[in-house]
């Protein structure tokens, strides 16, 4: 045994095992926030679900042989893999690492089914995905069978593991279906904006620091001549990413007219992608070649698929793993330095990489047509239309908020006068009696004339940037009392057309806080004025200000009503 063979192989299953984390937050940040906690839930399952089953056959299915299409039927690995095991490294830090991929293959589909699929109906898929469709086309590969003893060259994984997910990613959605809204009547395909891009860009950050573990451990060692090896890979992969990065950045500021975050972000993950079947027998050069046209492809596939074939893809699975996992592959035809077409090699090695890539794509297709229309037609495979609407967090997992520390929900059960907050800790709840409250000093009638007050609300409608100076201008003058909302709106300032993920995006709605002020003591002319005087800036969109005659008010606490119940204890 080899002690630095098997740290070498462990660190790496450890880095893959971490791309669960990544996945989770891209496709989180990428989807609505009400469908969050169902994502979340998604990507444990499908590893957890994925690890005993390939524990269970896959991994016998894999490699149990040299076959040419089957590896062999060993339940809980048994059997004997010395004939595949690295020099060194010992069978279950083989198994182990091995594992991880799998999961990393079934969770990509998740991604492009997202926000719309039965909980139930992804278990089962990601199931046969982890059982069967990975470790079969996976022998293929690495197993020992007829695309490897062509010499078909997928280092780390471009087909085996991100085509695989990406080609069943693309059956998925496409027989799901888009989600409601997604498309117009005309078929003019609508941006659904991912609800937090900030969580989206940390599972970006995270799937590219897991990947120098996905393709330099696949080495399997660290002993000759894998130590350069593992430098070239390391380079190859970060110089794809980074390339891919700044291509896709200035290709959506010349399309876009903006460079567009999300799918920028998608950029980096393609040139990962791609890089990964090629990372070891490709220059630096080939490997930023290949990140130019990873960071180009992925946008027009993803305007592709969503415009022409509409298939919706919230996440952009499909261009991402299954376009570029195709595409690296076959370019490793023409930048291998070994065997590749560009360095004189003839076009032999090129044929059997774009042989592989297609052999895969069909096998995937139709098994997965075939598992998709099993599952539809037994447990279903959509959710309802009510349950997409609100949400797969609560009507597939009863989760009342996927934000619940930040945002408190409590719930009061009114026979036990009990609250139970978001951690389900019952709280009492006193009902404080009258001779206890704060006490109450009536105004003289003098001091208001019934008939002639007037209660007023004044509505201000206004800019976020402009509330802090509001909320200043509002105490100068006496206004303590305001309801404040985070609400969407436009009126003659309109906005111009941006674009999501290659969508137009209507900005008719733009952000803007409402805040709601109900005065009686404190002239509406004054409250109008400092308004004004804060909230002005000379520009379209400063804001609104509307102002209501209210028939009346009643404090809750006291029974207090009109001009009465609008005053502190110190006003009265």
């Amino acid at each position: 045994m080899s002690a630095v063979n098997t740290i070498w192989v462990l660190l790496g299953a450890a880095l893959v095992f971490f791309m669960q984390a990544g996945f989770a937050m891209v496709e989180a940040g990428f989807t609505r926030a009400k469908n969050s906690g169902n994502i979340i839930m998604k990507n444990l399952i499908d590893l957890s679900i994925g690890t005993p089953l390939y524990w269970f056959l896959g991994f016998g299915f894999m490699f149990g042989s040299s076959g040419l299409v089957f590896g062999g039927v060993d339940f809980f690995i048994h059997g004997n893999y010395d004939a595949v095991l690295p020099a060194g490294v010992p069978l279950w830090a083989f198994v182990a690492f091995q594992t991880v991929f799998c999961a990393t293959s079934a969770t990509i589909v998740s991604g492009a089914m997202a926000e719309r699929t039965k909980f139930s109906a992804y278990c089962i898929y990601s199931a046969v995905i982890s059982l069967f469709i990975y470790p079969v086309s996976g022998h293929w590969i690495w197993g020992g069978g007829f695309l490897a003893q062509l010499g078909f060259h997928d280092f780390a994984g471009s087909t085996a593991v991100h085509l695989v997910g990406g080609a069943a990613a693309v059956i998925g959605a496409w027989m799901l279906g888009p989600r409601i809204g997604k498309y117009g009547k005309d078929g003019t395909p609508k941006a659904i904006l991912g609800h937090n891009i900030t969580i989206g860009a940390l599972g970006v950050f995270i799937l590219w620091f897991a990947w120098f573990g996905f393709n330099a451990c696949s080495t399997l060692s660290m002993e000759g001549d894998a130590i350069e090896a593992a430098g070239i890979i390391f380079m190859n992969t970060n110089m794809a990413a980074t390339v891919a990065v700044v291509t896709t950045m200035l290709f959506t500021w010349i399309r876009y007219k903006k460079p567009d975050v999300s799918m920028t972000l998608n950029g980096a993950l393609a040139g990962l992608v791609a890089i990964t079947a090629g990372c070891d027998q490709v220059s630096p050069f080939g490997a930023a070649c290949i990140g130019v046209i990873a960071g180009i492809a992925v946008v027009l596939a993803t305007e592709f698929i969503d415009h022409r074939l509409k298939i919706d893809d919230p996440v952009g699975a499909i261009s991402v793993h299954g376009v570029c996992g195709a595409l690296g592959t076959i370019l490793t035809g023409f930048f291998s330095t070994t065997q590749g077409l560009f360095y004189g090699k003839g076009t032999h090695f090129f044929l059997i990489q774009l042989l592989g890539v297609a052999v895969v794509i069909l096998w995937v297709t139709l098994s997965m047509l075939l598992v998709f229309f099993l599952i539809d037609k037994t447990v279903g495979l959509r959710v309802s239309e009510r349950e997409e609407i609100e949400g797969l967090d609560s009507t597939e997992h009863g989760l009342a908020n996927a934000y619940a520390d930040f945002l408190p929900n409590f719930h009061t059960d009114s026979l036990t006068g009990h609250v139970d907050n978001v951690l389900g800790v019952k709280k009492p709840v006193k009902n404080i009696p009258v001779d206890e409250a704060i006490p109450v000093s009536r105004a003289e009638k003098e001091a208001f004339d019934a008939k002639g007050g007037v209660i007023t609300k004044v509505e201000v409608i206004m800019k976020q940037s402009r509330f802090e100076k509001f909320k200043e201008a509002m105490n100068a003058i006496g206004v303590t009392g305001m309801t404040v909302s985070q609400v969407l709106g436009c009126g003659v300032q309109k906005g111009a057309t941006e674009y999501y993920r290659g969508s137009a995006v209507d900005m008719n709605l733009l952000p803007k806080v409402k805040v709601e002020i109900v005065v009686a003591k404190v002239p509406v002319e004054d409250v109008v004025r400092a308004a004004r005087q804060s909230l002005y800036t000379g520009h379209i969109g400063d804001g609104k200000i509307f102002i209501y005659d209210l028939r009346d008010s009643v404090k809750v606490r006291t029974g207090e009503t009109g001009y009465d119940a609008l005053q502190g204890v110190d006003d009265l």
